[in-house]
């Protein structure tokens, strides 16, 4: 059993969370740093959250021996997850009683016991925090009774929705119907159904009596409105028959419809920027050896044509990629099979651009497991991860490929100098159109598509990927699948 859990440590620890959600942080660097402080005051040998959505979850965040599973998902389907979320909402596990993959992967990693806590608000289940424990420290009530407080104190900082969930809308944005609200003259609300309540997360009794919490649009208009939390409604209103001179006033959440509009607009206003540059430049070149041919001499011709080449090559592989994004990336309905990991990602290294090429330092060994899945599609994992890190740092910078087994997985990871990521956006990196802030679309051009990409063909093998900062600057991508 664990030694006595250091409180002491743990209350200032938890202080400094505090104050980084006082001084305006949020999401991700504050759960991250919550399970950082309790991993050691609890003597477990690894922490981790899941975060849950409609389809299964996701290891958002985790310190220590399980930092390894940041990124993996958690199918709905899957006999752990289905195990996690049902239960006490604390309890011991040991690990070896589960029935899923996970279970091999913990125990792969010297793991044999968890304490597990879901996060819950109002009977709604967020996602799980982990306290991970080696076979000679099987933990004990107290350690119980502290992931139980941590996880109430996550589930709390979702329902702010200070930077979480990092997926999905959460817990209380999905309307099984209209929100429906009647509203004096003075515009305070005198009724709001469930549903309201559902939509807006204000309750019943904190909505009576008080103004609406958006805007009420004249009678027979509509409105779309966007909430402090990012979300958007559409909302109607109408005079409500008889004396009173009442307004009945419905609303829904269309913030999914926002969202495909705006990916709608983004899509094209990229793919214009991105296609615009190469077919302006080979038409240029082109231009000037139709007209000026003769008085070229052949260093000139022979540039030119290289360069219309090279254009030609990032206008195909982009073409490639958005074609790829609009429909399913990877290996399709191709049975995963074992395959030689060192030797593909040597080939894959073979075949990418010299200037790339140059700049790589591979490291594997001799000795590297088999891994399960599609190999030829991780030539063009391979490439997407090894363009993004050339893009994000400078030119003579070197680019390392490693690979290792861990336990049941067989990962590799791509490391490069450049200028690094921030927590907060390790995981939004993977969306689709996605570049970070809007002043690094024009410093760092491209679609937004090659993360997304990365991660869908990775995970239809049984694999995932992740990102993180790399020690001493620059980021790391990390690549894990099942063994051979």
């Amino acid at each position: 059993m664990p030694e006595r859990i250091d409180f002491p440590a743990l209350l200032a620890g938890h202080t400094v969370v505090i104050e980084m959600i006082n001084s305006g942080d949020a999401g991700l660097p504050v759960l991250t740093q919550l399970l950082r402080v309790a991993q050691p005051a609890l003597g477990a040998t690894g922490m981790a959250f899941v975060e849950f959505g409609p389809t299964g979850g996701r290891v958002i965040s985790a310190t220590g021996a399980a930092e390894w599973a940041l990124g993996r998902p958690l199918a709905a389907d899957d006999p752990d997850t289905a195990c996690l979320l049902a239960g006490p909402r604390v309890r011991q596990v040991q690990v070896d009683h589960l029935n899923g993959k996970l279970a091999g992967e913990l125990s792969g990693s010297d793991l044999h016991w968890m304490v597990v806590s879901r996060a819950e608000i109002g009977g709604h289940i967020v996602g799980s925090l982990h306290a991970l424990y080696s076979d000679d420290d099987e933990p004990g009530p107290d350690q119980q009774g502290v992931i139980g407080y941590l996880a109430s104190c996550v589930a709390h900082m979702y329902g702010d929705q200070s930077g979480l969930p990092v997926h999905g809308d959460g817990p209380v944005v999905a309307a099984l119907a209209d929100g429906l609200a009647v509203v004096d003259r003075d515009g305070h609300v005198r009724l709001w159904n469930p549903a309201a309540a559902q939509v807006t997360g204000r309750s019943v009794e904190q909505a009576l009596s008080a103004p609406l919490p958006f805007p009420l649009p004249p009678s027979g208009q509509v409105r779309d409105h966007r909430m402090p939390d990012g979300r958007w409604l559409r909302i109607t209103s109408g005079e409500l028959p008889g004396p009173g001179t009442l307004r009945v006033v419905t609303f829904r959440d269309i913030t999914d419809q926002q969202r495909r509009d705006h990916d709608r607009e983004l899509f094209v206003a990229v793919t214009s920027h991105e296609l615009r540059t190469p077919v302006t430049v080979i038409k240029g070149y082109a231009d000037t050896l139709t007209d000026h041919w003769e008085s070229l001499n052949e260093v000139d011709r022979r540039q030119a044509a290289r360069v219309i080449g090279q254009r030609a090559n990032e206008l195909a592989r982009l073409v490639d990629r958005l074609l790829s994004s609009a429909a399913e990336a990877g290996p399709g309905d191709d049975p995963a099979t074992p395959f030689d990991l060192g030797e593909a990602l040597r080939s894959a290294v073979g075949d990418l651009p010299a200037d790339l090429r140059r700049r790589l330092v591979l490291l594997v060994p001799t000795d590297l497991p088999k891994a399960l899945g599609h190999r030829p599609s991780l030539a063009t994992v391979l490439t997407e991860l090894t363009t993004n890190a050339g893009k994000y740092s400078a030119p003579d910078s070197p680019i390392e490929i490693t690979a290792s087994v861990d336990g049941q997985l067989v990962a590799f990871r791509v490391s490069d100098r450049g200028i690094g990521i921030r927590p907060e956006h390790v995981e939004r990196a993977f969306d689709r159109f996605w570049q970070g802030e809007s002043g690094d679309r024009r410093g760092y051009p491209g679609a937004g598509l090659g993360l997304y990409l990365v991660r869908r063909i990775v995970e239809q093998q049984n694999g995932w990927v992740s990102l993180r900062p790399r020690t001493g600057g620059g980021t790391v991508a990390e690549v894990r699948l099942p063994r051979g």
